[in-house]
């Protein structure tokens, strides 16, 4: 079992930039892929980002690409999403994602713990 617990959420501008932390514990962390997700209200969870278990390979919906970048400090036990060239579209709680597989997926099914979420809420 893995603990999760996601921080850096907040209020922005649209176009502003915040990065998210995920500190991980329990299961030996550089063993698996993390990822993240995100649910705006009244939708479904969607996945946003995921990468490898030594952070060699990266998985990222369309939405975010080319703004978002995922990251992982194995020493650290930590996963990180850098956001930049926020849109109030972005706006949503954000999950943090411990995987059971090593390799990158965008699967919900094959993520087996979450953390409690955090805010991000993006204003025009």
């Amino acid at each position: 079992q893995v603990q999760l617990v996601e921080s850096g959420g907040g209020l922005v501008q649209a176009g502003d930039s915040l990065r998210l932390s995920c500190a991980a514990s329990g299961r030996a962390f550089s063993s698996y892929a993390m990822g993240w997700f995100r649910q705006a209200p009244g939708k479904e969870r969607e996945f946003v980002a995921s990468v490898s278990w030594a952070g060699g390979s990266t998985l990222y919906a369309d939405s975010v690409k080319g703004r978002f970048t995922i990251s992982r400090d194995n020493a650290k036990n930590t996963v990180y999403l850098q956001m930049n060239s926020l849109k109030p579209e972005d706006t949503a709680v954000y999950y943090c994602a411990a995987s059971v597989t090593s390799r990158v997926t965008r699967r919900t099914a094959d993520f087996s713990s979450w953390g409690q979420g955090t805010q991000v809420t993006v204003s025009s």
